[in-house]
């Protein structure tokens, strides 16, 4: 089991979130004059990286409250936690091979 840490009630369960997806995902300045390719890259298509990932989520079944969380996606190890007003901390995975030179 995932354990997460709500930024207002501590660490809980998984089960008690729910993901909302990506963080930070800007919304178009001017939705009106969007044409439908752009709505669907706005609506769709979402960075997929392999590491850390911001994504929001819910406190669904505690507070309620939405907040980010830093996630490795590899791991699935929760890096950071952070209220939607704050920054996204700059948090760096633990390395796989430590003491490796590359």
């Amino acid at each position: 089991m995932l354990l997460i840490t709500c930024p207002w009630c501590g660490p809980r369960d998984e089960t008690e979130f729910h993901c909302g997806g990506q963080a930070h995902v800007p919304h178009p300045a001017a939705p009106d004059g969007l044409t439908d390719p752009e709505w669907a890259e706005y609506l769709f298509y979402r960075d997929n990286p392999k590491g850390a990932r911001a994504e929001i989520w819910a406190h669904s079944a505690g507070c309620r409250r939405w907040f980010n969380a830093l996630r490795d996606t590899a791991s699935h190890a929760v890096l950071a936690v952070y209220r939607l007003d704050e920054p996204r901390p700059a948090v760096h995975p633990p390395s796989e091979h430590s003491g490796a030179s590359r």
